[in-house]
């Protein structure tokens, strides 16, 4: 039932289809071969998806003053801070130069936010919120297996082979677009232009429960600093977007806006169906909170150890208030958690949740 014109969050709103258990066994089985074959080749564990990363930040969330009643909802109940680490990455489970163009990734570990949470309890605190930008890729699990199939022979494949991989996913999208259709989401998953991440506005791609209610979340550059950056390219290096992430925040600060999306009804935005846009004019995006980011070194020794190493990001990390919703998401559920187990039982380095941000180096 909706309220307020917002749709009521209730655990009818997730519908798991026949064979999904079947099918994410399928993905998290080749997430296990593509590891095996990742660390056999690097001698080393490595993320199966945002393997690479371009800068490790501290910064603040900052819940905005006198929000709407149906927005003060979970994390968002009362206006206050928080402090975050940020890891910023590109999407490919390898390391790869950034001449390919891939998605970007920007991950936000909220840390000290109370509540009740989901279990299993890892006796933390924080708040994950992972994003990527895109507004949203696939549909459901089963749509996910063929690209992760893909990825599975992706290590195999030299740079070359990739980049003509994006370079006819960008022009079959375009002509998708000019004749009013939508690419298949493979083709566009593919098709990232490889603009400086800094300037880009980052989505969840799928639903969460937000209190009371469903929301998918953005977020967008506000500051100037990096919204003029917006559309600028960044693929011309091997390593473009980690130096210029590097360069920046020695003397730049920057500052995005974190807004919510309310869902409306199940038919215009879905839950199980992450593939759906969830249209701006049918439920406008609405701002939460302000992420704010100092200059620093956006990278060391130090904090690329403990980013690449020590931490964990995984959309289930959260309070009960904020539970990932839909098939993609209970996906995520078995993915991350395979993937992460593995990285750190073949690194030997156990998985830590930060209790406080002077655990994270400068």
């Amino acid at each position: 039932m909706p309220r307020d014109g917002y749709l009521l969050y209730e655990p009818s709103v997730e519908q798991i289809q026949p064979g999904e258990r079947e099918t994410i066994q399928a993905i998290v089985d080749s997430i296990g071969r593509t590891n095996e074959s990742s660390f056999a080749a690097r001698h080393r564990g490595i993320r199966q998806q945002h393997a690479k990363a371009h800068g490790f930040l501290k910064g603040t969330l900052t819940v905005y003053d006198d929000l709407p009643e149906h927005l003060r909802q979970g994390m968002f109940a009362q206006a206050r801070s928080y402090p975050i680490i940020v890891r910023l990455s590109s999407a490919l489970g390898d390391i790869r130069s950034d001449r390919v163009r891939v998605a970007r990734g920007f991950a936000i570990k909220v840390l000290g936010v109370d509540g009740a949470r989901l279990p299993p309890e890892d006796n933390s605190t924080n708040q994950d919120l992972l994003l990527v930008n895109h507004k949203n890729y696939f549909a459901d699990a089963a749509s996910y297996l063929p690209l992760q199939r893909q990825f599975e022979r992706q290590p195999m494949m030299p740079d070359f082979v990739l980049r003509t991989v994006g370079l006819l996913a960008r022009a079959a999208t375009r002509i998708f677009d000019l004749a009013g259709f939508r690419a298949p989401s493979s083709v566009r998953a593919l098709a990232d232009p490889g603009d400086n991440i800094l300037g880009e506005t980052f989505f969840s791609g799928a639903a969460i429960r937000f209190g009371a209610y469903i929301a998918r979340l953005s977020m967008a550059p506000v500051s100037e600093s990096v919204r003029r950056l917006t559309g600028l390219p960044a693929h011309n290096e091997e390593n473009a977007m980690h130096d210029f992430v590097v360069d920046f925040f020695r003397n730049n600060a920057a500052e995005y806006e974190l807004r919510a999306q309310l869902g409306k009804d199940l038919q215009h935005t879905p839950v199980e169906d992450a593939g759906v846009e969830w249209l701006d004019e049918i439920s406008p995006q609405q701002p939460v909170a302000r992420i704010t980011l100092p200059p620093q070194q956006a990278d060391s020794p130090a904090r690329r150890a403990y980013g690449d190493e020590i931490l964990s990001f995984d959309p289930w990390r959260c309070l009960a208030a904020h539970q990932p919703l839909g098939s993609l998401m209970r996906l995520r559920r078995e993915a991350y958690q395979a993937s992460s187990v593995f990285r750190h039982d073949k690194d030997q380095k156990p998985m830590h949740e930060p209790q406080h941000i002077a655990e994270f180096p400068d």
